[in-house]
């Protein structure tokens, strides 16, 4: 058996660790940015102090759909529903694959009662995770649970 030149395995340690940097913050997220400290506001709940952070960001790296879809995040999550839109739907043209964004952009969809919505940004997510993903689940749950309250509603 043929023994590695260490120059070559160097190489591809560093290729997976370049490809795997994005996992770190979870979701899809790839940024070149540290995540880390906005993601734990935003864990937190400190909605305004991570939405003041990502935009210092967002002056670096104006297309980079993972700050954009925190953005839209932490904006619905304030109830500022235009801006949240207005951010996702920018991190979609950015990346139109981008896993959070769309799962986002549904939760957006069915908390302001567009449900038709959310299901079609449920359909792309089951496109884009041919063997499912954390997004398609949460996405599924939530339109589920909205429509048993709907129904549960309608009915009372």
């Amino acid at each position: 058996m043929k023994a590695f030149n260490p120059k070559t395995l160097l190489a591809l340690l560093c290729g997976l660790s370049f490809a795997c940097s994005g996992l770190a913050a979870g979701g899809n997220y790839s940024s070149d940015v540290d995540l880390g400290p906005i993601m734990e506001m935003i864990e937190a709940g400190n909605y305004e102090s991570a939405i003041d952070e990502l935009h210092v960001e967002l002056d670096y790296d104006p297309d980079n759909p993972d700050i954009l879809s925190l953005l839209g995040f932490s904006y619905r999550k304030t109830r500022q529903f235009e801006d949240a839109l207005t951010f996702y739907q920018w991190a979609l043209k950015v990346e139109p694959e981008h896993r959070g964004a769309n799962e986002y952009l549904g939760e957006l969809y069915l908390e302001t009662n567009q449900l038709e919505k959310a299901v079609e940004q449920l359909e792309i997510l089951d496109n884009i995770c041919s063997f499912g993903c954390k997004e398609y689940s949460t996405l599924k749950e939530a339109i589920d649970s909205y429509q048993s309250e709907s129904a549960a509603a309608s009915s009372s």
